[in-house]
């Protein structure tokens, strides 16, 4: 499918002084890992696509730890998202060898190492019984070991883990690397890219048409695609009931190495809460131990705290005491673009010419290989697949709507 625009509009000026660039089929407005799965897949079905993106490759993914946490991360009243997060982890191998043949990126961090989800105290312990009783009436698979099997597991753990879970289908990937890949794919597939930020959306006939870029440039398409993370929700030009209800929810991150001297020092992805708060560590095979994350909602803050990484230093050390022995690399703090229902925004809205690709929170990694499959079947098809439908953004301006009546 191919825009029947003409190209004359190329280079011509508008009343408003800006240049004005020949129509694409598809303009993705954001260059995080869900805007570049979005081009990535758009082009490779035939769709002349553009992305507009200051720094794309950038965004929460460079802050998050990449667990492909579909099984741990159940929450009780999210069974419609845990179908659509095991339906993405099980894309993955594929789309992984798929990425690097495309990308030149040979390797991109994903490891089927599984993780373990322990509880240090009594409270804890009957908190992931629950969890574990739930993934159980979902059909998911996890084991139930002592603390003694856990430690047996991994011997970095404390003597104080008092039980855990053991699920083998919880994987990971570098996200960094990740981004890195698709923005090279995206090169390679023959998308355009627009290292600018979009500054308004612009309409014609109750439609969609394009953006309007911090530059000047105005770029036209058919069919427009917002997937902009955190900052989704404050683009100039969409209509009210139309604005994606997105917000940001800080997360710090630390980053350790760990000596060969200490290697392996864990084996999988670990995570706990303590005292409440929920603390993870993910190994990676080049040596680095990833630590988070906090969950803070202070709009659009992104201040690495004292307390933040102290609070994460403290609750990893509880769990694996050797880690005060690692060198600190780096402390990060970055955004996740939040919605009221903690799931994504995938599909058209009552905009016509306008999709959302947004709203990801905690799944944005996980999702990544089913977003870009859905968004595409949408650009060159019109139709949405059925296991993105419960997510499609009318189901926010519907309630708005009758919040009004």
């Amino acid at each position: 499918m191919h825009s029947s625009r003409k190209g004359s509009d190329a280079g011509s000026t508008g009343s408003t002084g800006s240049t004005r660039s020949a129509g694409s089929d598809v303009l993705v407005i954001g260059g995080g890992i869900i805007g570049l799965v979005t081009a990535w897949r758009a082009a490779r079905h035939g769709l002349r696509t553009v992305l507009a993106d200051p720094a794309p490759g950038g965004g929460a993914a460079q802050v998050a730890a990449g667990m492909l946490a579909a099984v741990t991360e159940l929450h009780y009243g999210e069974e419609t998202l845990l179908g659509l997060n095991l339906a993405s982890a099980a894309r993955y191998p594929e789309f992984a060898a798929e990425l690097a043949e495309a990308s030149g990126v040979a390797d991109i961090g994903y490891r089927a190492c599984g993780t373990l989800a322990v509880a240090l105290d009594a409270d804890d312990r009957l908190h992931l019984r629950e969890l574990h009783a739930l993934q159980r009436r979902c059909g998911l698979e996890s084991e139930w070991l002592t603390g003694r099997e856990c430690r047996r597991l991994e011997p970095m753990l404390a003597p104080s883990v008092r039980g855990g879970l053991r699920v083998d289908g919880d994987h990971q990937v570098d996200p960094r690397r990740l981004a890195a890949a698709l923005l090279a794919a995206c090169e390679g597939a023959g998308v355009e890219i627009r290292r600018a930020a979009a500054e308004r959306l612009l309409t014609a006939a109750d439609r969609a048409v394009g953006v309007r870029l911090d530059d000047g440039t105005e770029l036209r398409a058919d069919q427009v695609v917002l997937a902009a993370g955190s900052l989704s929700g404050r683009l100039a030009g969409v209509p009210p009931h139309v604005l994606p209800p997105v917000r940001p929810v800080k997360g710090q991150v630390l980053r350790l190495s760990v000596p060969r001297a200490y290697a392996p020092f864990l084996s999988r992805t670990v995570r706990a809460v303590v005292r409440g708060s929920h603390v993870y560590l993910v190994p990676r095979e080049n040596g680095e131990l990833v630590i988070g994350a906090t969950s803070e909602e202070l709009g659009w803050d992104t201040t690495v705290t004292a307390g933040g990484v102290y609070e994460l230093l403290r609750d990893a050390h509880e769990l694996v005491p050797g880690i005060t022995e690692l060198p600190l690399t780096e402390t990060r703090a970055g955004l996740r673009p939040g919605s009221p229902d903690n799931a994504p925004l995938l599909g058209p809205t009552d905009l016509p010419g306008l999709h959302l690709a947004t709203g990801h929170y905690r799944n944005g990694v996980l999702l990544t290989p089913l977003t870009g499959d859905v968004m595409a079947q949408l650009l060159t098809t019109g139709t949405l697949p059925e296991i993105a439908r419960p997510f499609t953004p009318r189901r926010f301006s519907t309630a708005r709507q009758e919040s009004y009546a």
